[in-house]
């Protein structure tokens, strides 16, 4: 079973053998505790719970404590789900722990994480809209959307429209990402190019699904 939590540390670069210029971003990869195994014939599907991050027991509450002692587990902050398909075997068992040599240098993986939120946004920032004139008599509207409503039929908005609204903060995931570190040592992956969210953050590194 191929996957794990981490914590974005930040981006830097490293040389190939040819003296190239790759950017990549540094993530803090476990260690993961196989925290639950959900089988198809009682929950429908399969998949592995992973835990991440320890912390202090009363940072959590009483059921999460308990859920984490049926597998005699530290107190973990992050728990995430990995599906598996119905007709694969899960190699893993409850307990048990994941460290980044799961990994191989050179594997193509999907990052998943959640973006840097920009607060309400309007549509220019939000979308790129240019803006209405300075002039003829305009003093107020130069930021405005312009119009967004229809004549008589069907005279309304269509969802969907691009307007003024929250930026950022949303579920993003990058994929085909090649693996161009990976160190046992210190449980640390780089991947080439950016991966989404703030330093700090907690993403969600598996195998990639739409192979390039």
């Amino acid at each position: 079973m191929k996957g794990m939590i981490g914590k974005k540390v930040g981006m830097t670069q490293v040389f190939d053998e040819q003296g190239t210029v790759i950017p990549v971003t540094v993530i803090q990869a476990g260690p993961c505790y196989v925290t639950q195994i959900r089988s198809a014939d009682r929950d429908g599907y399969v998949s592995v719970q992973l835990g991440y991050g320890e912390t202090k027991p009363k940072n959590l509450t009483k059921g999460q404590l308990g859920h984490l002692q049926k597998a005699d587990l530290p107190a973990l902050r992050h728990l995430r789900e990995f599906r598996v398909p119905n007709n694969a075997g899960v190699e893993v068992e409850e307990g048990q722990e994941i460290k980044v040599d799961v990994f191989e240098q050179g594997d193509l993986v999907d990052v998943i994480g959640v973006s840097k939120g920009r607060g309400h946004a309007g549509t220019i920032k939000r979308y790129g809209f240019g803006r209405g004139p300075k002039t003829h008599g305009q003093s107020d509207r130069m930021r405005s959307p312009g119009s967004i409503g229809m004549c008589a039929a069907p005279g309304r908005t269509l969802k969907g429209k691009r307007m003024a609204g929250r930026m950022g903060n949303d579920r993003v995931t990058v994929q085909n990402l090649p693996l161009v570190v990976v160190d046992e040592e210190k449980n640390l992956l780089a991947v080439k190019g950016s991966i989404p969210g703030a330093k700090g953050s907690i993403v969600m590194i598996k195998p990639s699904t739409k192979k390039a």
